[in-house]
């Protein structure tokens, strides 16, 4: 199990983490990456988000694979090989790896390794035939592959990538994820993702803005962050969340707003914002069932299934390669 960091990639993790901060606050748009979001704090926080009324996202996702995990289960077939990039607290996974025939492993990967030993542990003790590998790293990053996919795998690999995260990337960078993944199947292995579907503003703008601030407080602790880990100076009270629909980018913009002229120091480096300048820190892509299709063949994939729930707001697709 690949679960240690040594002090010296401790050490490129947060010089990776200020080389980042520094870049994206010295753009024109200041941004931050999002995969930054999800530190331990910051997935304790996405967690209360995923428990929210209107955050209809995850409980819609939930129902999709309650209702077709049978069929869901019969596609991937047995002896099959889990591989769940950016699994976090791997709660998700759960219901199919107990559904499946005999499946051989499950190979979870997160930057948080503390998260990563906890469900680990907790899947270990419900399914304890089962072989966890579990990695560490930013699945991202080609090196973190190394060791993943290897010829001692065998059995079918199946990709597992719900929760919509793959609308936090732009289209291109979309694209070459998923071309990246196929890269690292072969002729019969799959993948199991799920996608926020285009719908109404008034829905999606809701899911972003919660009246218990919960959103608020997950987006504000990437600046806590920068505070903690890199010596920042920010004052959270002097930024606000906000998120919007983008109609024509079909996207769901979230930024932190400066609600003054204020200086920010971080690492030796010295930002200036402006009153109503914002810090671009994610965005979340919606998608049309045509549209996500035509995306995966074109990374390489094809697509054997399409489930979505009734009201037509979320949409989970199987495809693999062939």
């Amino acid at each position: 199990m690949n679960m240690a960091l040594s002090p010296a990639n401790e050490i490129n993790e947060t010089e990776f983490f200020r080389r980042d901060v520094i870049a994206g606050l010295s753009k024109k748009q200041k941004t931050l990456p999002c995969k930054y979001l999800y530190d331990e704090e910051g997935s304790r926080i996405f967690e209360q988000i995923c428990e929210l009324t209107d955050y209809y996202l995850t409980r819609t996702e939930a129902g999709i694979f309650h209702d077709h995990l049978p069929h869901m289960v019969q596609l991937i077939g047995p002896d099959s090989v889990i591989i769940e990039p950016g699994a976090g607290n791997c709660e998700k996974v759960e219901p199919l790896l107990e559904a499946l025939e005999e499946p051989r492993a499950y190979i979870p990967m997160d930057i948080s390794p503390e998260i990563l030993l906890a469900a680990r542990t907790r899947i270990r003790s419900q399914l304890p035939d089962l072989e966890v590998d579990a990695h560490v790293g930013d699945f991202t990053a080609p090196e973190a592959w190394q060791g993943v996919v290897t010829e001692k795998v065998a059995g079918r690999r199946v990709i597992f990538f719900p929760g919509s995260t793959i609308g936090n990337f732009d289209p291109d960078a979309a694209r070459q994820l998923l071309a990246g993944f196929a890269a690292h199947l072969a002729a019969g292995d799959g993948i199991l993702i799920g996608t926020d579907l285009v719908k109404d503003s008034v829905v999606l703008e809701r899911a972003y803005n919660d009246s218990k601030h919960v959103t608020e407080n997950f987006n504000k602790n990437l600046l806590a962050r920068v505070n903690r880990e890199l010596g920042g100076d920010f004052d959270l009270d002097a930024f606000a969340h906000r998120s919007f629909y983008h109609a024509l980018r079909q996207r769901v913009e979230m930024h932190l707003v400066s609600l003054k002229a204020q200086q920010v120091h971080i690492a030796g480096e010295r930002f200036e914002f402006t009153e109503g300048e914002t810090i671009h820190t994610e965005n979340s892509h919606k998608y049309t069932l045509e549209g996500f299709a035509e995306m995966l063949g074109g990374a390489g994939f094809t697509l054997v299934r399409q489930w979505s729930d009734r009201g037509g707001l979320y949409a989970i697709h199987y495809a693999e390669i062939r």
